[in-house]
This record gives structure tokens, C-alpha cells and sequence, in this order.
């Protein structure tokens, strides 16, 4: 059985036309958590400048449900990623 339980995924959207980006991606959440309390409960971060977007708590289901969202471009997992470099004074 696939594990349930949520983790945070990096959503990209189309850039939303107003500049309330935050209430927009909440909008949207809401259409698959249900409600407005638990988008935000779920919401981690908006982005509106390199990217739109936002990061959220998502079981794997609601992250394939978000998928289909009118204006969702891509539904990804958050990954961490250890930064691999060399011991001081052993760079070349």
C-alpha cells in the first residue's frame, strides 16, 4: 500500500492575473482539500517571482488531484539535496 501520508510538493501554476497570488493557490487547494481552512493549514510557501506557484502538504492522492486543476502546470515532490564539495584548501 502507497504511503498516505503528506509531504510537500513545489506546484507550478500559470501566473495568476491578479496580485493576490496567495489567495488564488488557495482557491485552488480548496478545490481538492475541501475547504479553505485546510488549504491553508496545508500551504507552505507562494512563490510569485522567479516562478508562480506554491508549496503545500499533499498526500500522493491530492497531489495527482491538484494535477488536473485548471491553471496547475506540475505537481512535484519536494526533494532535499545534499551539496557535495570538497574539504577547504582541496579545490583545484
Amino acid at each position: 500500500m502507497a504511503d498516505e501520508s503528506p509531504a510537500v510538493h513545489i506546484v507550478y501554476t500559470e501566473k495568476p492575473e491578479v496580485d493576490d497570488h496567495e489567495s488564488v493557490h488557495i482557491r485552488t487547494l480548496s478545490a481538492v482539500l475541501g475547504s479553505e481552512e485546510k488549504a491553508k493549514d496545508s500551504l507552505v510557501y507562494v512563490y510569485k517571482h522567479a516562478a508562480s506557484g506554491f508549496s503545500a502538504k499533499l498526500t500522493p492522492d491530492e497531489a495527482a488531484q491538484l494535477s488536473k486543476q485548471p491553471g496547475v502546470i506540475q505537481v512535484i515532490p519536494n526533494r532535499q539535496h545534499q551539496l557535495h564539495t570538497a574539504p577547504p584548501g582541496r579545490l583545484h
